[in-house]
């Protein structure tokens, strides 16, 4: 019903219509598609029914906003637009989707006041149908460049603003969207916000028929800490016992090589250096131990419930969500996928929990980040072993500083963002 009604707003297009016509015809096979899934533990048990589109959760009575976002780190940036919003406006609510069961178990230690997180449908009509049927959102925000077509048209179709945030799209993405351009086109006029984290990605937009694209700062740089458990922090920083620590955070293959090899050279110079290794992938632990096992290295698992004794040199940390406390705890860290095509993670997570960065050569998915602190003398450039465990044995005290600074000084760049945003809603009723 809800589809017919609005039929007269959807943006147009043989693309567009090709798509929600295969997308319909799909939908009968979709809840099977998701058992298997559930079977395999890629779902939750008591939630995976949210992708059909039944809510599990009531809609708050306010004003509700609803962003999306699709990887981990992505969704947690949009805590500090939530912050902003909500500092602006008292009365909002707010709604976070995603996709991934890993971005549902780390955002659920994350999430801000007066917000709750949803799966977010499989795009066929009639989930985005039952989706907006509950939800009622009075702005809906996509992150990144990522989106479901048939949910953007009928959102739209239903006279619900919507904009792009925290865009990014390098040369490669841009040729392999151009043959969509047909699809892409029309939704892109469905937005009233259309927002780029960089110039650069502004003109990639444009290239496939976005109009009118701003630029913004990333999102990444304002979110807030990452949480830490209290009691965990607590027992572990009394297992360290004043060892000195360092992290290899968010990390990949390369970037555990030069680690692994840094932290021997380490150990040379001061015996109880630890090392704590934090895999992107927590699914790579038996992989990443029998490499610690053919390094010479003695390991122990935080999954396994183990907390780092004298004798353990790596303390491989393959859990998710707890980065903030890992964070918080080491004086100085190693920000993965630095060495290898995976081009970077989120350097301001461990400047927010005061700890030094250090990085790889390979920052291409945050560059103006890395270039920022770079410049400001608030992170370092390594290029290999060597060059890290020397790093490690300076005072990064001064380092940690500079990249304070680097981030206070940009807390209001925020706003203009957050104000055309708001532009969007409605009017806050009068009091």
């Amino acid at each position: 019903m809800a589809e017919s009604a609005a039929s007269a707003g959807r943006p147009g297009g043989l693309a567009l219509a090709a798509y929600r016509l295969g997308t319909r015809a799909l939908t009968p096979c979709l809840p099977a598609y998701l058992r298997r899934r559930l079977a395999r533990g890629r779902e939750m048990p008591d939630r995976w029914r949210e992708k059909l589109g039944f809510a599990s959760l009531p809609r708050p009575d306010a004003p509700l906003v609803w962003l999306h976002a699709v990887g981990l780190g992505e969704v947690l940036a949009l805590r500090g637009l939530i912050a902003a919003l909500s500092q602006a406006r008292g009365d909002l609510e707010f709604l976070v989707t995603s996709s991934a069961r890993s971005s549902a178990e780390v955002i659920a230690r994350n999430l801000p006041p007066r917000t709750r997180h949803q799966f977010l449908p499989l795009d066929t009509p009639r989930f985005a149908a039952r989706f907006l049927d509950h939800w009622r959102p009075d702005l809906s925000i996509w992150a990144e460049q990522d989106f479901w077509p048939g949910l953007v048209a009928e959102t739209h179709a239903r006279g619900i603003p919507l904009a792009l945030v925290n865009a990014r799209m390098d040369a490669a993405s841009l040729a392999a969207r151009r043959r969509g351009r047909a699809l892409f086109s029309p939704l892109y006029a469905c937005f009233a916000y259309l927002g780029a984290q960089d110039e650069g990605s502004a003109r990639n937009l444009a290239g496939l028929g976005a109009p009118g694209v701003s630029v913004h700062p990333s999102l990444k740089l304002f979110a807030p800490p990452l949480a830490a458990d209290p009691e965990a922090g607590a027992a572990l920083k009394a297992a360290l016992g004043g060892r000195p620590l360092w992290l290899c955070a968010s990390s990949h293959p390369a970037d555990e090589k030069i680690a692994i090899a840094a932290q021997k050279r380490l150990l040379k110079a001061r015996p109880d250096t630890l090392l704590t290794l934090v895999p992107r992938d927590p699914e790579r632990r038996a992989e990443i131990a029998a490499k610690l096992h053919a390094a010479g290295l003695h390991a122990a698992r935080r999954g396994a419930g183990a907390l780092p004794g004298a004798e353990c040199q790596v303390y491989l940390a393959d859990t998710l969500g707890e980065l903030g406390l890992l964070y918080a705890l080491a004086p100085a860290a190693l920000i993965g996928g630095t060495f290898s095509d995976v081009e970077g993670h989120n350097p301001w997570e461990a400047v927010r929990a005061g700890c030094a960065v250090l990085h790889g050569p390979r920052c291409a998915n945050f560059a103006p980040d890395f270039e920022a602190l770079d410049g400001a003398g608030g992170a370092l450039q390594i290029e290999g072993a060597e060059d890290l465990a020397a790093a490690l044995q300076r005072d990064l005290g001064p380092q940690r500083k500079k990249a304070s600074a680097a981030l206070a000084a940009r807390k209001d760049e925020l706003a203009a963002l957050t104000g055309q945003l708001l532009a969007l809603l409605p009017k806050e009723p009068a009091v």
